[in-house]
């Protein structure tokens, strides 16, 4: 791996995945890595990690597919979890996991909160 902001210093980020971690821990891991050496917002971020299933997806806007298509080449998509929920303080969201096996549910209150159960 290369970066312009880290340099010679990249090997210092290493190892990526922690050892012993769980699932979760592993793909936090990776999510931070993505987000700090590698410059992505954390939007993007979580779309390389856990992209759509997009490939036969013709109603997907071309640009979008090119993305995925872009950051397949960065890495596998991840197959798991059923449910991810990220937060950076200025963006949340919520993804499924590729197969949409495990659907959630959300409500969104007149004050502004967000609740969302799997």
């Amino acid at each position: 791996m290369k970066s312009r902001k880290f340099g010679k210093d990249l090997s210092k980020l290493y190892p990526v995945v922690e050892p012993d971690m769980s699932d979760s821990g592993s793909v936090d891991n990776v999510l931070e890595f993505l987000v700090i050496a590698g410059g992505r917002s954390l939007p993007e971020a979580v779309m390389t990690m856990v992209p759509e299933a997009w490939q036969n997806d013709d109603l997907m806007n071309p640009e979008k597919k090119l993305f995925y298509q872009w950051s397949g080449c960065a890495m596998e998509p991840w197959d798991g979890p059923a449910l991810l929920t990220f937060t950076d303080g200025r963006y949340i969201g919520a993804i499924l996991d590729r197969n949409g096996l495990r659907p959630s549910r959300y409500y969104h209150t007149v004050d502004g909160f967000v609740i969302m159960g799997e």
